[in-house]
């Protein structure tokens, strides 16, 4: 069997680091968008309000107010719909890069792995090469499941992500209507 040499430990553990101190800064900077984000919609919405208050308190009648109420809606269902999808790109970008770097780190494991029974059969006694077969059809079986279950969230994510396109989509359009008619 082989037997990993504290060059490997070491540089295995450095790997690790790395990664780990990767993937902090990917979640650091998703939530500095997020931030960003509601800051720059936080003032927005603080500009707008003043604004419509501004206009309701100087309304002359009853119809203006009414106008200026309904005109509200529709603005609003929009950006927040452009709120949500914004905020959904940068959960989903975030998302990508954290898969991006397991798959990468699943794959150096895996080869890693393969490598060490690829030596360890060279140095088995003779007579074990059915248990060697045994362990690569074993480790065949398992990367596939693993190369299974990749794709199918890859495609549940795509399908979500279609779902939210088309739900934010509707909502935007369902409230140009529904503002019109205040």
């Amino acid at each position: 069997m082989t037997t990993l040499t504290v060059e490997q430990i070491v540089a295995s553990h450095k790997a690790n680091l790395e990664t780990l101190f990767g993937l902090t800064s990917k979640a650091f900077e998703g939530v500095e968008k997020i931030v960003e984000l509601n800051l720059t919609a936080s003032k927005a919405a603080l500009a707008e309000a003043s604004g419509h208050a501004q206009s309701v308190l100087s309304a002359k009648d009853v119809q203006e107010l009414m106008a200026l109420q309904s005109g509200l809606f529709q603005p609003l269902a929009e950006k927040t719909a452009a709120y949500s999808r914004h905020l959904y790109e940068i959960a989903s970008g975030t998302g990508a890069e954290f898969s991006k770097t397991f798959e990468g780190q699943a794959a150096q494991a895996q080869k890693q792995f393969v490598g060490m029974i690829d030596s360890a059969a060279k140095n088995a006694p003779a007579g074990s090469e059915s248990m060697v077969a045994i362990m690569k059809s074993s480790v065949a079986a398992a990367n596939n499941a693993l190369e299974s279950v990749q794709k199918a969230v890859k495609q549940a994510t795509e399908v979500a992500e279609s779902n939210f396109s088309a739900v934010a989509a509707h909502a935007t359009t369902a409230a140009k209507p529904a503002a019109k008619k205040r």
